[in-house]
């Protein structure tokens, strides 16, 4: 519902509106000039521009470099109605993209316009994070519509990722509605055991689901190594494809327990999983002058700032470079960066120069992203953080 101009208002500072008109919904707290009607944390206002033209409504928060998060280039009340409406628009896509289904990313923060806001579907139980103080105090609200919609048997807040900080939000897990428990999901054929009260991000990632599916068609055969392999993903497809045999590393012990038992769910021999830092497994490999006919490098985000963009970029470099003796001529290699300071093309070029420094070439065969169940903004490159490469080493 459209509503008359709102009483609290933040007003720009003089030609600061370029990036929110071309789409962004992020207002930082160094291009506000005033805040007006004493707008307090959570808050929703009206922005405009230093000339006073509108540039939409989102929530406030005076003590975060994001000071202001459009949820609507219009001023329309951000009510029960509106999300609703939103989580509808979300669910959508995602029965068009997976039919009969019910794993999926619902809710994408940027990507479906509820900016600190993200919902991940685990069969009949939910998981949700938020990034913003405003969804925070919102919060209530989305898991009633969740209720409404859903009625799922759990909800649970994995609200322990440190981008919360950045809001001043406390670090939490808890059951929110229903009671929570072990669920198996299936995804192409293969199944996993998850409790969305433990593990990483939301309990599973989601995001490389078609990268997954990707990998499938090149092990056939093949001896597989699945760098960082959490809770077995890469590691079971590739087993699962017809891989001779997969060995998987993790630094967590927890994550390999979780591999293995994942396994076990389906039935698949093929497989080992050991607990190790990779950089340290790599060199141990090379020394044995032991070969893979296809790696998979899914490495943590290097970095969560811009400061530590050089530290990061080092990071990929040795990583590459400690890969690259294990791969024989026509060897596959499937690498990923899921941090969003590390463009698309530094990607790709750290990758290139790692490559070329070892006196070897390559062809790159697939450039990926994430799931389509993780839209991505034109206007918004920070919804764009997952990379996925997969390269022929020659």
């Amino acid at each position: 519902m459209i509503q008359a101009r709102l009483h609290k208002q933040i007003h720009l500072r003089n030609k600061e509106e370029h990036r929110i008109i071309a789409g962004h919904p992020w207002v930082f707290s160094n291009e506000i000039r005033e805040a007006r009607g004493e707008p307090a944390i959570g808050d929703v206002v009206e922005v405009f521009s230093a000339r006073g033209l509108p540039l939409g409504v989102g929530l406030y928060n005076p003590h975060s470099l994001i000071a202001v998060r459009l949820l609507s280039t219009s001023p329309v009340e951000i009510d029960r109605e509106f999300l609703r409406a939103r989580i509808a628009d979300a669910l959508a896509l995602r029965e068009g993209l997976y039919p009969g289904e019910s794993t999926y990313r619902l809710v994408h923060g940027e990507g479906d316009f509820l900016s600190g806001l993200v919902i991940d579907r685990f069969g009949d139980q939910f998981a949700v994070q938020t990034f913003a103080y405003g969804m925070e105090l919102r919060l209530p609200l989305v898991c009633e519509i969740l209720e409404e919609m859903f009625h799922p048997s759990a909800i649970v807040a994995r609200n322990d990722s440190p981008l919360r900080a950045l809001e001043n939000l406390p670090s939490y897990r808890k059951v929110l509605a229903g009671e929570a428990g072990p669920v198996v999901i299936e995804e192409r054929g293969v199944k996993y055991g998850l409790d969305l009260r433990e593990g990483q991000k939301t309990g599973f990632f989601l995001d490389q689901r078609e990268n997954r599916a990707a990998l499938a068609r090149y092990c056939a055969g093949k001896k597989v190594l699945d760098g960082f392999c959490n809770d077995g993903g890469f590691s079971l497809t590739a087993a699962r494809a017809g891989a001779s045999s997969v060995l998987g590393v993790d630094i967590s012990d927890e994550a390999v327990a979780r591999a293995r038992s994942n396994a076990a769910i389906n039935g698949i021999a093929n497989v080992q999983f050991e607990t190790g830092d990779m950089f340290a497994m790599l060199k141990t490999l090379s020394e044995h002058e032991e070969k893979f006919d296809v790696i998979v490098l899914d490495p943590p985000s290097f970095t969560r700032t811009k400061k530590n963009v050089q530290t990061a970029k080092k990071g990929y470099r040795d990583l590459h470079a400690a890969a690259l003796p294990l791969l024989p001529r026509g060897g596959i290699l499937l690498t990923a960066s899921c941090s969003h300071h590390i463009l698309p093309e530094v990607f790709l070029e750290l990758v290139d120069e790692a490559v070329r420094k070892a006196g070897r070439q390559l062809q790159l065969l697939e450039w990926r992203g994430a799931a389509p169940d993780h839209p991505t903004l034109p206007a918004v490159p920070e919804t764009q953080y997952l990379k996925a490469g997969i390269f022929r080493i020659l």
